[in-house]
Formats: structure tokens, sequence, C-alpha cells
């Protein structure tokens, strides 16, 4: 493709995305279902002698989508203020998140087992082929942090923070466990598998609170005016030594966000108390949320719209595929429905139906495409585009019927309509509407 034409067209890309994002802030329809339709629209449309092959790789998506998670769990720890009335709140999205991910998990892997049959489920060793359908199923188990973070602004304090915490761990604790079934030996012990993973969490935990330490250290007492990228540079490279050595590196990045925004509580006495100042550590936390905010949504805009290019529609229409689609869907909001019952016990709404799924998902299927050992031949992709395009919807419905609105007019109303004035006031009712639903709107992301 011609330099010229790629740079218009990545121009273009970012300027759309940044009225999807408008847009999104006006309906709360999630502005990563509108990346991916523009994904499928340049698939579909782009003339024949460019090749949209050049750039929409599976190496490039999965590069993208490595570097946009170290900046999403960063921007999601740079918004969580640590203190002793959060303790509970901290606590309770915690377990809700890892509840939810471990039974969803067991019984996602049911479903696939049960309803894609493999050769593999008559051999002496069935465990096996259920250990495939479990690798496939915690993606689609975990909550992506990428949709709720930008969604949840209009909730009340306590319930948008509860969704950016649980978002956030469910995030960290769904790739851990992926990467932990990935990497254990199918055929150890369950004691065995159980002393790895913690030993592993241990020896991640320990390095992260050093190396978070370190770098808020270090970093408050660089003089020269270009520091922010050397310390994404330095975040990236501990992720991907993290990775190699086959660490939960996401822990690294959550460390060190929370370090930063929270030095009051991790240096304290005497001697911690002066290894830092405050002063100093303001601008430059202000500074680093601006450079998460813009990275994360450049990141965010071509992942989804490089995944909307790799979208084959015909697989929608297999009814397999959809009955398949509904009983993950169904299982995930019954277990979710149970969990926060038993943990939060009341007001759940509309927290139990914002759960979508998105650029975690997207990504880690993408690394079962990379270990073949793993891959189940009649799983459709479709049931992935499903589950993300059913879950949004249901967020989108649900945050729309919070805030007192009728779904039908907010999202009707962006379209040309004939005037309407019912109270015989000379004013259109249609348009007061959208007037008070525009002055409500928090704008500041932008």
């Amino acid at each position: 493709m011609e330099t010229y034409t790629l740079i218009i067209g990545i121009s273009l890309v970012i300027i759309i995305s940044f009225f999807f994002n408008i847009f999104a802030k006006k309906t709360n329809i999630p502005s990563v279902l509108m990346l991916i339709g523009l994904g499928i629209l340049i698939k579909e449309f782009l003339p024949g002698k460019y090749n949209t092959e050049d750039v929409a790789s599976l190496s490039t998506l999965e590069i993208i989508g490595n570097v946009g998670l170290v900046m999403i769990v960063l921007e999601a720890a740079l918004d969580l203020k640590l203190t002793r009335e959060k303790k509970s709140l901290i606590i309770n999205s915690f377990i809700v998140a890892l509840t939810a991910l471990v039974i969803s998990s067991l019984a996602i892997a049911s479903i696939i087992y049960y309803f894609i049959p493999a050769p593999e489920m008559i051999d002496p060793n069935g465990w096996n082929y259920f250990y495939k359908c479990m690798i496939y199923a915690i993606p689609l188990s975990i909550m992506s942090s990428a949709i709720i973070i930008p969604s949840v602004g209009g909730l009340t304090g306590v319930k948008k923070e509860f969704m950016v915490y649980e978002s956030t761990f469910s995030d960290i604790l769904g790739i851990m466990f992926f990467y932990f079934m990935l990497g254990a030996d199918k055929e150890a012990s369950f004691q065995a598998v159980s002393l790895n993973i913690g030993m592993n969490i241990g020896v991640t935990l320990i390095v992260s609170i050093l190396l978070a330490y370190a770098l808020v250290f270090i970093f408050q007492r660089l003089t020269s005016q270009v520091k922010l990228f050397l310390v994404i540079s330095v975040l990236m490279l501990m992720y991907a030594l993290g990775k190699k050595f086959h660490l939960s590196s996401l822990l690294i990045i959550l460390a060190f966000g929370l370090v930063l925004n929270n030095t009051g509580i991790f240096f304290r006495g005497k001697v911690m108390g002066n290894w830092v100042n405050e002063e100093k550590v303001k601008p430059i936390l202000h500074d680093f949320h601006l450079l998460t905010l813009e990275s994360a949504f450049v990141i965010r805009t071509f992942f989804f719209v490089i995944f909307g290019m790799f979208i084959t529609l015909n697989s929608i229409f297999d009814p397999n595929v959809a009955l398949i689609s509904l009983g993950v869907i169904l299982t995930l909001y019954i277990v979710r429905f149970i969990i926060l019952k038993i943990v939060v016990r009341r007001d759940i709404t509309p927290q139990l139906y914002i759960a979508p799924r998105g650029l975690i998902t997207i990504l880690l299927f993408f690394v079962i495409g990379g270990h073949p050992e793993f891959a189940i031949e009649a799983f459709d992709a479709g049931i992935l585009l499903f589950v993300i395009l059913i879950s949004s919807i249901i967020m989108t419905v649900a945050l729309i019927t919070y805030r007192g609105e009728n779904v039908r007019e907010v999202l009707l109303g962006q379209l040309p309509k004939i005037k309407v004035d019912k109270n015989n006031d000379g004013k259109d009712d249609h348009q007061e509407t959208i007037d008070n639903n525009v002055e409500k709107q928090d704008f500041n992301q932008f």
C-alpha cells in the first residue's frame, strides 16, 4: 500500500474513532462495536487494489493488543485511590472478579465440552479435551476493562469504583489464569499445578513491589523533560521480560500505577517519607494520566478496527453457533447474579449487566492460535463475535435505562426526525430531550 494512502487511512480512522467516542458518551453504545463495524466495512468495501492484509496481520494485532493491555491496566491503576474506607470495596470487587472467573470458566468449558464434541472425548484420558475447553473458556470469562472503564463515567461513585476495580482484577486474574493453564503440565497433579501457580504469584509480587518502588523513586529525580516515554519503555521492557520468564507481568504494571498514585500509603515513616516529594509527583501523575488516556485511545482504536478486518460474517447465521453463544451468555449472567447477591447482597444494578467481553478475550484467542496443540477445530470464531456483541448490547441498554431514559429515544434520537410538540409550547419535545442529555455529559476525557 502506498505510504501517503496509508497515512491518510490511519488519520481518518483516528478522527472517526474520536467521533465514535463522543457518540458513545451520548448513547452508552460502546465505541468498540462501532470500531469493529468500521473494520468490517473497510474489509468489505475497500477497493481491491488496496491489500488490507498488509496492515491487518495477526502479528500486528498481537503487538498492538499487548501494548494496549499494558496501557489499559496502567490507566486503570492510576485511577485507583487506595484508602482505608475503600478496603471492603476492594476486597468485594476482588472476590467477585475471582469467583466469577473460576466458576464461569468451568461452566463454559462444560458447554464447549458437550456441545462441540471431538474425537478426543472417547479417549481414555478424556481430561485432555476438557483441559482444552478450559483454555477456550477462560478468555470468554474475562470482563473487558477496555470497554467498562470508559463506559461507567455516569455511575455514582461507589458503583463506578466497584466496576473499575472488578474489571481491572478480572483482566489481571484472567490473564494470569490463562497463561498458567497454557504453560502447566496437563499430566501434572492438581497439587503440583497449584504449587507452581502459588510460587509464580509470590515471585511476581516481590519483583513487582521492588520495581514499583525503584521506578517511582528514580522517576521523580529525573531532570530531563523527556521522561514519560522512558518510563513507558521501561514498563514495556519489564512486561516482555516477565513474559519470557513466565511471570504474571501485568502485576508489575498494576503495582507501579498503584504506588505512583498512592505515594502517601506506600512511602511512610521518617525514612521512606523522605524518598518521595509529593509536589514533584503531582504534575508527573497528571502527565501520566494524559499519556495513558491518549495512548490507550489510539491503541484500542486500531486493535478493534484490525480485528473487524478478520471477521467473517457467515458464521453469525449458523444456528448452532447462535445456540452455543446464548448458552455462554446465560451462564455468564447467571453466575454473575448469584455471586453479586452473595457478596454485594443488594443494589446490584446496573453492575449485574455491565460484563462485556472485548480486547482481552480477542487477544487471548489469538494467543491460542499460536498453540496448535490446544486448538479445537470445530470451535467457530462466530461464538466469540456473538458473545462480544450481545454482552456489549446488554451493557448499553442497562446503562441507558439506569440513567432513567428510554432506549429507543436515546438511540434513534441521533437520527433526523419530524418535529414533535405534544405540549404545544412551540418547541420540539425530542430536541429538548437531546439538549438535556448533552448538558449532562462529561466530556473531560476528550
